[in-house]
């Protein structure tokens, strides 16, 4: 099943797989991916008219906003992109251009296309791969001998005037491999008797170290730009160099080259383009620093406002250019996200509102929630760190009373000081592991169990320090 047929309920499903809670917002966004379906299938005449439905999600840091825009891109395979809104500056200031995350978005539909692309031609990759190395492995098996000079000419060279021009000595061209040698090294070669073999091969040379010089804040474009002229430039098109490398390394080296000679890369950069045109999302972090808050007077944030208005015509529908092509942004779903802590949604300026119609409010997290993150998702913290142990052979266990005192040691920690959310989490737990973190390579092959106790007994001390925490929690 591809991910735009999917319903909002198996959607929802889906994301309830790795973010705990939230199902105001999943709701929210899995309605959005199944309107981008729905909408490919009305009359085209319609088509064009059905503006997506922009979200905007409320909540304090660490609820899980970002997290859920990001799975559900990976869901739709939609190319996506994570802005934050605080760093763009208004039109005629230094910084980037809102613009700039169009741009943004079309690299990374590119890269997904690219990829798409390339994993069709592989098996036809590795076959070419495979045959460039074997006949340059026989060709350094067979290379002749150099000729000596004084043997090479063997007719009288014609005078011209006081010079007689004698022919260059030249090497003899290693002779055809027939099939059979090339099946008889092939068969090596797969069976890894070769790996071990050096061998020389002439690579592509994409080094240009004259575009290094630009590195100041906004300049991006421009150093793209010029990196493209630059590697299209008779002078730097084509070059190789001569490279040694073991043989692994080369069939890697020569299956990439293939593939991308075998993949039309105006076709990609069409698809790209199209796709990000019909499912490109794009995560507005921090939209409420852009806010104006009624008791706010002039100062350095004079063009949030500014920056507000250069983003209205991007989220409301314009035509974008990029290295690429124009890229057309009515379509694009725009998910916008912030704490509103200082300002409301009603700071934004009524277009922008009125471009966002629907707005979810994301709950805070207690320590229920945090023991459900600690267990339910696929990717649960314990999980990750009883994997990251087992590499040294120690078998990492947590007691469900040790998770209940983590989740509970993790709301405190946000009641006293920023609530940071299930980001909490991390710090928790890093200090209660920090020392088998440290010996777990001395240990050898153990069970190391974290139970109730040992959580007491390492946090404890640093919560009752109100400055040891504020450090280390």
């Amino acid at each position: 099943m591809s991910a735009g047929s999917f319903t909002p309920r198996e959607t929802v499903g889906e994301l309830d797989r790795y973010i705990v809670g939230q199902t105001k917002a999943k709701r929210a966004v899995a309605v959005a991916l199944r309107n981008r379906w729905r909408r490919q299938q009305v009359p085209e005449e319609l088509r064009d008219e059905i503006a997506p439905k922009n979200i905007i999600m409320i909540g304090p840091t660490g609820v899980g906003k970002t997290e859920i825009a990001r799975r559900l891109a990976r869901l739709a395979k939609a190319p996506f992109v994570k802005v934050e809104a605080s760093k763009f500056t208004e039109v005629g200031y230094v910084g980037r251009d809102v613009e700039s995350m169009i741009r943004d978005l079309v690299e990374h539909a590119v890269q997904i296309v690219q990829a798409e692309e390339v994993a069709g031609v592989q098996q036809r990759a590795q076959d070419a791969a495979e045959e460039r190395l074997v006949r340059a492995i026989y060709a350094e098996d067979h290379e002749p001998e150099d000729v000596p000079a004084q043997q090479a000419p063997t007719q009288p060279a014609p005078a011209f005037g006081p010079f007689i021009v004698n022919p260059t000595p030249t090497r003899p061209a290693p002779p055809e491999p027939t099939d059979t040698e090339i099946a008889a090294l092939r068969k090596q070669l797969r069976e890894g008797a070769l790996d071990d073999r050096e061998v020389e091969l002439e690579v592509a040379d994409s080094s240009n170290p004259f575009m290094t010089i630009f590195g100041q804040h906004g300049m991006e474009e421009m150093e793209v730009n010029l990196r493209d002229m630059m590697s299209q430039m008779p002078g730097f098109k084509d070059r190789t160099k001569t490279r040694h490398m073991k043989v692994p390394e080369a069939l890697r080296m020569l299956q990439q080259q293939e593939a991308e000679r075998l993949v039309d890369p105006d076709r990609v950069q069409r698809e790209a383009v199209e796709r990000t045109e019909q499912s490109g999302i794009v995560f507005l972090d921090e939209i409420d620093k852009v806010g104006r808050s009624e008791g706010q007077g002039a100062g350095p944030d004079v063009s949030r406002e500014g920056v507000q208005r250069d983003l209205l015509p991007i989220v409301e529908g314009s035509t974008v250019s990029t290295k690429y092509g124009p890229v057309k942004t009515d379509h694009i779903l725009f998910i916008a996200a912030g704490a509103f802590h200082v300002t409301k949604v009603s700071d934004l300026i009524p277009e922008l509102q009125g471009r966002f119609p629907i707005r979810v409010e994301l709950e805070s997290l207690g320590s229920d929630d945090f023991v459900r993150i600690l267990t339910e998702p696929r990717n649960a913290l314990t999980r990750q760190y009883s994997a990251l142990m087992a590499t040294e052979g120690v078998d990492l266990q947590f007691e469900p009373e040790a998770i209940e005192a983590i989740a509970r040691y993790a709301a405190e920690a946000n009641d006293r000081a920023e609530n940071i959310g299930a980001r909490r989490l991390h710090t928790i737990l890093e200090a209660l592991l920090e020392e088998l973190a440290f010996t777990a390579s001395e240990l050898g092959d153990c069970t190391y169990t974290v139970d109730a106790k040992r959580v007491r007994d390492t946090l404890d001390p640093i919560l009752g320090d109100g400055d040891l925490a504020k450090y280390i929690l």
